[in-house]
């Protein structure tokens, strides 16, 4: 009698893309969904268009004050970003005015 090993198909999903360049796309996206999220509704409304790259979070602020703020802690901003997405696809984020 055969033992069949029943996996999800999340899982199963998650083994077949994993290293993929479809994955890459994936979490860019995510990253860019979960800006909101992670920095709250205020510096939302100030933000203009997200985009990521290799790694590099581009996104453009249209206060100078709260891109000065964002720029001081965006190492923490990083961090919670990857936190959120529970990898380390954000190396750095630029932001444009």
């Amino acid at each position: 009698m055969k033992k069949h090993h029943a996996q999800s198909i999340g899982d199963l999903l998650s083994q077949f893309i994993q290293g993929t360049e479809f994955e890459k796309t994936l979490l860019e996206r995510k990253v860019v969904e979960l800006w909101p999220e992670v920095l709250g509704p205020m510096v939302a409304n100030l933000t203009g268009d997200i985009e990521m790259k290799n790694g590099v979070l581009f996104v453009h602020i249209h206060s100078a004050a709260l891109r000065q703020q964002l720029f001081e802690c965006r190492y923490d901003v990083i961090k919670k970003l990857n936190e959120a997405i529970q990898t380390n696809f954000v190396k750095d984020i630029r932001l444009l005015g």
